[in-house]
């Protein structure tokens, strides 16, 4: 066990983690292969070792070790158009791999432990090359290292992960007066999920909780806003989420549903940019037959970006330059399948893929001039779809 435990923190720590539009927001819609291929289903269904950072109550289901090395290329197509006569551009950040390292164990008859370190979270631009987008390059990366601690009876299981989050952002830009930009800022911060589940006749039912994580980036968002005149913290939280689950299996056939609320009108920093909480609703089918099995599911919320006034405020018009130009997380739905195949007793391979089609929106933003005091104001447009394929390799004994 030990042994293994340091295989996969190597593992993962060689992957790294990059920056990525994540679906929900900033978030990921899974944190494994099966569940991706599922559109995130997780709070009522196991996926062994991989449900540890979803429902930890559900890692409950490996029968002795499970470990999965899993990874995600993530392909997001970003373009905006600020209305400054070059038409629209492309971000050139369309390509990142996401990491996921999940280890768990039964210990006892009724105690199940593990560990594990996945990509969680991210943003990023990359419009270096074009001045009328501002040369704006924005890049969040999250990664969360977790040990995930269950128990387990009567069909009943509970469950905690304990979370160290690693982050960093990074925000740069011109404007007329010169370059803005304070660098790469990190920070390390603690957080928990926790979960509960009960099955009973093939119905599952699931519930969780993730913490708020607080996040200090120093010197990003001030720096940011203070290019347009606004004050900002330099908090940029992980938002507290709940959820409920519900699956049923029938045999050969499983069908699951997962409700969860993202909290991001209260999370710090995104408060200040004005993000509302989103409702995810999620639903997911499993064919698993001897030796393999095929998924498909659906995700969809609407985005935590809305549109500010910006002929009231200058306020409203500098938000939606930065929401929608630096982190525009306008995706809505997310369509995916995939599946397993046994390649022996003890070693699979996952695959999933998702895709969500292409969501345009038109805000008015305030414009950089050499005054920030005097705003000029002008439509910005930006197109966001994403496809992403993860694969996952499992070993189990």
């Amino acid at each position: 066990m030990k042994k293994t435990i340091k295989l996969a923190v190597v593992a993962a720590l060689a992957l790294g983690t990059t920056s990525a539009f994540a679906t929900n927001g900033s978030n990921l819609i899974g944190y494994g292969v099966k569940a991706r291929s599922m559109g995130g289903v997780g709070i009522a269904m196991s996926h062994g070792a991989e449900s540890a950072l979803v429902n930890p109550a559900l890692i409950s289901s490996v029968e002795n070790t499970e470990v999965q090395f899993a990874g995600t290329i993530f392909m997001p197509n970003v373009s905006s158009d600020t209305s400054a006569g070059a038409g629209s551009k492309d971000s050139s950040a369309n390509m990142n791999v996401i990491p996921a390292v999940s280890v768990a164990s039964k210990v006892t008859d009724n105690f199940y432990a593990g560990i594990g370190i996945w990509g969680t979270a991210g943003m990023g631009v990359d419009y270096r090359e074009d001045a009328s987008n501002f040369n704006m390059v924005t890049n969040l990366q999250l990664m969360q290292f977790g040990v995930p601690l269950t128990y387990a009876t009567n069909g009943f299981s509970i469950g905690v992960t304990p979370l160290l989050q690693y982050g960093s952002l990074d925000i740069g830009f011109k404007t007329p007066a010169g370059t803005v930009g304070a660098g790469v800022a990190q920070n390390l911060q603690f957080g928990f999920n926790v979960g509960a589940a009960y099955e009973t006749n093939g119905i599952t039912i699931g519930a969780t909780y993730k913490s708020q994580i607080d996040m200090d980036y120093k010197d990003q968002l001030t720096t940011a806003g203070g290019a347009f005149g606004l004050t900002l913290g330099n908090q940029l939280s992980t938002p507290e989420e709940y959820g409920v689950g519900l699956s049923y299996n029938m045999g050969e056939h499983t069908i699951a549903v997962d409700y969860k609320q993202i909290n991001w009108s209260k999370a710090k920093g995104y408060e200040d940019f004005a993000w509302e909480d989103q409702n995810v609703y999620i639903i997911g089918y499993e064919y698993a037959a001897d030796g393999w099995a095929a998924r498909i599911g659906y995700n969809y919320s609407e985005g935590p970006i809305k549109e500010q006034s910006a002929t009231t405020t200058q306020t409203g018009g500098v938000l939606n330059a930065l929401n929608l130009l630096g982190f525009p997380a306008t995706v809505e739905s997310h369509i995916t399948a995939g599946g397993t195949y046994n390649v022996s007793k003890t070693t699979s391979i996952d695959l999933a893929v998702a895709y969500a089609p292409e969501v345009s929106k038109t805000f008015t933003h305030t414009a950089f001039t050499t005054n920030p005091l005097s705003p000029v104001f002008a439509p910005i447009t930006t197109k966001h779809s994403q496809t992403s394929v993860s694969l996952g390799l499992n070993y189990a004994f």
